[in-house]
């Protein structure tokens, strides 16, 4: 490790300590050559976990994205936030076992998980989602998954 005081690269490890769950390691150092004491992190860099769009492109999971889409379609509905950060949670984490071997999941199955989720809080904006989502060509597209909604709840 260099030091950030004199450049040498001739350092000690006076304390070392386990940080955030044991996910990583910081450590306190002493320069050897100027006597500077300075801290450092070690954590393990993981391969990210990874969304394939439609057309095959791939692109890191973003968390704050599907909120956005969550939140869109659960507007001015009579929802709280902290349950919209609960489900964006819940599916993150079904995310990421369904693509635990691979790393990646694809936008569809994505898709599919929000549907789930919407589908059992809020018809509304399950519609709103399922109308962005599915690409609904015309309006007996849409009819028809809004009757299949209805259809349902009875």
């Amino acid at each position: 490790m260099r030091c950030p005081y004199c450049g040498s690269l001739d350092d000690k490890v006076i304390e070392s300590r386990t940080m955030a769950n044991g996910e990583s390691i910081r450590r306190r150092r002493e320069c050897n050559s100027c006597g500077y004491r300075f801290t450092s992190y070690e954590r393990i860099e993981e391969k990210p976990f990874m969304v394939v769009k439609r057309d095959g492109r791939r692109e890191p999971f973003d968390r704050a994205k599907l909120e956005r889409g969550i939140e869109r379609a659960l507007e001015k509905r009579p929802v709280s936030t902290s349950m919209v950060d609960q489900i964006a949670t819940e599916i993150e984490d079904e995310a990421v076992m369904r693509g635990k071997v691979s790393r990646e999941i694809s936008t569809a199955d994505l898709g599919e998980l929000v549907l789930q989720r919407l589908y059992g809080i809020d018809k509304v904006a399950y519609i709103r989602f399922a109308s962005v989502y599915k690409h609904f060509e015309n309006l007996d597209e849409f009819l028809t998954e809004v009757n299949n909604v209805e259809g349902n709840k009875k």
